[in-house]
């Protein structure tokens, strides 16, 4: 069992930034993808990021060019550093995971959450 804790969350103003960082409770985090994802109040959730365990990273488009995620096996974390935030940026993030997924559907393992909230 994995377990996934997301920190960094807060209330920033619209073009601030914040980094979120999800800590996983395992030592092979190296072989998880890893993704995180958001649900904005009344929305479904969506994909936001993702990192694979060979390091490939896909963004959504709402946030590329924005957004950066990366990854430190080291230390067994993925952050995500969110610039130029937005209103509607606004939601409680999610970070999630898969041993050796191709992609970032179906994850097995998620979080708790975290809320970003962006003022206008």
């Amino acid at each position: 069992q994995v377990q996934l804790v997301e920190s960094g969350g807060g209330l920033v103003q619209a073009g601030g930034s914040l980094r979120l960082s999800c800590a996983a409770s395992v030592r092979t985090f190296s072989t998880y993808t890893v993704g995180w994802f958001r649900q904005a109040p009344g929305k479904e959730r969506e994909f936001v990021a993702g990192i694979s365990w060979i390091s490939v990273t896909g963004y959504a488009d709402s946030v590329k060019g924005r957004f950066t995620i990366s990854r430190n096996d080291a230390k067994n974390t993925v952050d995500l550093q969110m610039n130029s935030l937005k209103p509607e940026d606004t939601a409680v993030y999610y970070c999630a995971a898969k041993k050796y997924s191709r992609g970032w559907d179906d994850m097995d393992y998620w979080g708790e959450g975290t809320l970003i909230t962006v003022s206008s």
